[in-house]
């Protein structure tokens, strides 16, 4: 199999690929008309960038019916993308004091740049920062008075994979 990595893709390959993933979710199907509605552009535009897409092996086009789908590839990068959204989104709110819309923009700016390796150190370093289960007490937790407070539940997660794996997006996170 293909490896794409995040930081391979350009911002607007990002968007292609979660508009796809958010279409298929919510209304159990994409085409090209839905992708160019939802991102507002023009079909011609849409066609250019899915070829762009399906070269690098992450979208594929249903003979049938035209419908655009995720490879098993593409379903990955959208899941790592949307944990390191997620990550950096409450890591700018919860730890850096900004503002929610801020934390949204930055966190979509930087979201496709992180590699995958960078994400799962970023995952353990907030984790650690942050929870206070009972795991964290045999890896060596800091001390109460150095923790940070977040509303994301890094504790749910034993693992960064199990951590991307269960992305589905964040209502706070929305496609830009």
């Amino acid at each position: 199999m293909k490896e794409t990595h995040d930081n391979d893709l350009s911002h607007s390959m990002v968007h292609y690929l979660l508009t796809i993933h958010k279409l298929k979710e919510n209304r159990g199907f994409a085409r090209v008309t839905d992708i160019a509605k939802d991102l507002d552009l023009t079909k011609g535009s849409v066609s250019t960038m899915l070829n762009n897409l399906k070269k690098k092996e992450l979208i594929r086009e249903e003979e049938d019916c035209k419908f655009v789908v995720l490879t098993e590839l593409g379903h990955e990068e959208v899941h790592r993308i949307l944990s390191s959204r997620t990550l950096l989104y409450y890591f700018l709110k919860d730890f850096v004091g900004v503002d929610e819309e801020t934390a949204q923009n930055d966190s979509c700016q930087m979201e496709h740049l992180m590699s995958p390796k960078t994400s799962e150190k970023f995952f353990n370093f907030m984790k650690t920062l942050a929870c206070t289960c009972e795991d964290l007490e045999k890896l060596g937790q800091l001390p109460k008075s150095f923790q940070f407070k977040t509303t994301l539940d890094l504790c749910a997660y034993t693992t960064c994979d199990e951590f991307i794996h269960h992305q589905k997006g964040d209502s706070h996170l929305t496609s830009k």
